[in-house]
């Protein structure tokens, strides 16, 4: 491998387990994607990705089994279908996720996370950071994620085509989950971007190599914090009002009527992912979104048949009933593919589901297969993290378990560790 990895990283790019192979990450605003991109995706799964697709907790696609010789080609015919990927790993501002793509207010929020990820994506002045950047954008609190992120936006009120946001800052998960905390209350659209360049401009500025956000107000607390934001001479800065056609693919959910295609463990056939794409076009505006629980949604048209596009994805193969087949079950790649994986998520998450009982079947659940916490076990109903391998009587090393619940508006608590995958199916069974 060459010395370039660092640049590969920022372009969007990881190295696999498997050596010789890496997996190229596409960002998608707000999860937001055409279906002529969509196909786009898929057709490069098909030639050189092993005909699968893997979706993300942020709304972004992954395509794996990528030689070094075919990264060229990737970006470029990414290029084509008018998809970035840069900025989707390594020290950068990351894709824009939103978790509230079901939301009546969703095409402001998608609005605003496309004028972001234009702005921030490939900005050099907000490369090279000492690690990852993540923004979320949000219509509500309700399901924590606000509390994840570097920085996070949940709308609070719109008037006249403008919104204010609630800014939170300095959260994040992985080994030392910390919850972020509210820096500002109603800020107007127009301000939005200088108060991001302010905080990324303070938090490249003050974190080691390595190191979040989070870690920054531990050493200095949140007053300094935001002491430190607000001396940058863009916080308080007021962008020219943008007057503009829509941007949003998507349109309101209201009085449309919203499908939600169940992607288990987040990994899709290029097959079923073309399929999708054209039943978009037929059905539904050519556009669909990939949510923070790895599935796949798209809005009917208003003249649509629904019974019959139920009928017609279900023949395709797609599985939209109830049970333990449509349960929400947020996967990581794990030790499938990825370098920091523990165990083999897929695999584990394929026997957990099967022991789900209807109580089970009705809650959702993450399982991360190390303790980076991709999958956001600590906002689920139920989630599960590989805390480390530990070796069996006959030597060979066996994955223990961390179990969290969910109850409240906050981090899920952990109620157990360092669990066998026989304890850890016990304890399945009897949440029911």
């Amino acid at each position: 491998m060459t010395s370039g990895i660092r640049d590969y990283r920022l372009d969007g790019i990881y190295r696999q387990r498997q050596d010789g192979f890496f997996m190229q990450r596409v960002k998608l605003p707000a999860g937001v994607i055409s279906s002529v991109q969509a196909r786009g995706v898929a057709a490069i799964a098909a030639a050189i990705g092993r005909g699968t697709v893997h979706l993300t907790t942020r709304g972004s696609m992954e395509i794996h089994w990528l030689r070094e010789a075919d990264l060229p080609l990737v970006k470029l015919e990414l290029a084509k279908v008018g998809l970035t990927s840069r900025g989707a790993c390594g020290g950068a501002v990351r894709g824009i996720v939103c978790g509230a793509q079901g939301s009546e207010r969703f095409p402001a929020l998608e609005t605003m996370a496309r004028r972001l990820q234009r702005h921030f994506a490939g900005n050099p002045r907000f490369e090279r950071l000492p690690k990852k950047f993540k923004i979320g954008i949000e219509a509500d609190v309700a399901g924590g994620r606000h509390l994840i992120q570097d920085a996070a936006l949940v709308l609070v009120r719109s008037e006249e085509g403008r919104g204010w946001y609630d800014v939170w800052v300095a959260g994040g998960l992985g080994r030392e989950p910390q919850a972020g905390f509210l820096l500002e209350k109603e800020v107007e659209e127009r301000r939005i971007i200088p108060l991001l360049e302010a905080i990324v401009k303070v938090y490249a500025s003050h974190a080691p190599a390595g190191k979040r956000l989070k870690h920054v107000v531990r050493e200095i607390g949140e007053d300094e914090l935001r002491r430190r934001i607000n001396a940058e001479p863009g916080a308080v800065e007021e962008l020219p009002e943008v007057v503009a056609l829509p941007e949003n693919l998507l349109p309101s959910p209201v009085s449309r009527r919203r499908l939600e295609v169940p992607v288990f463990a987040g990994l899709l056939s290029s097959d079923k992912l073309r399929l999708l794409a054209d039943f978009a076009d037929a059905r539904a505006d050519g556009s669909m979104a990939v949510t923070v629980d790895q599935n796949l949604a798209l809005l009917l048209a208003d003249d649509g048949d629904a019974d019959a596009a139920l009928r017609e994805l279900e023949a395709a193969g797609f599985n939209l009933g109830g049970g333990p087949e449509g349960t929400v079950f947020r996967v990581c790649p794990g030790a499938h593919e990825c370098l920091a994986g523990l165990a083999p998520t897929r695999d584990i998450a394929g026997v957990l589901r099967d022991a789900l009982g209807p109580e089970g079947a009705k809650l959702s659940w993450a399982i991360s297969g190390c303790h980076n916490s991709c999958t956001q076990p600590q906002l689920a109903d139920v989630g599960i993290a590989v805390s480390r391998l530990v070796a069996g009587d006959d030597g060979k090393k066996e994955p223990r378990f961390a179990l969290y619940r969910r109850s409240s508006g906050g981090f899920g608590e952990k109620t157990a560790e360092l669990l066998t995958l026989d304890e850890l199916l016990e304890s399945v069974r009897r949440i029911g």
